[in-house]
């Protein structure tokens, strides 16, 4: 699943894509998936490639936030939860660091 994540948000041109390994972190989620699009519209695209690449796969969308203004579009599929930002958004929140105990994966190493 991370895979098609990363491989949707690849293919609509995202930058900074950064998987957490959350499991020993928290309960909330087992990984969390970073990206940053270029502007309302990009970030709003990126959100619909992982979606429809998902749903193509049977694992649907459980909840989506954020989506109209399109700053922080959190979308949330039990096991993953796929945080996309607008840069200003994402230094702002800064996720990365929040959660720095949680180990960084490289999703670039396997084909999506």
């Amino acid at each position: 699943m991370l895979q098609q994540v990363y491989g949707a948000l690849v293919d609509r041109k995202a930058t900074d894509v950064l998987a957490l390994d959350m499991r020993k972190v928290t309960i909330v989620a087992d990984y969390f998936v970073l990206a940053t699009g270029n502007s309302r519209l990009h970030v709003q695209s990126l959100a619909d490639a992982v979606a429809e690449r998902l749903k193509a796969a049977g694992r649907p969308t459980l909840r989506r936030e954020g989506y109209g203004e399109a700053r922080w579009i959190c979308i949330d599929y039990g096991d993953v939860v796929v945080h996309l930002f607008q840069a200003e958004v994402r230094r702002y929140f800064d996720l990365e660091r929040l959660w720095s105990d949680a180990p960084r994966m490289d999703l670039s190493s396997s084909p999506p």
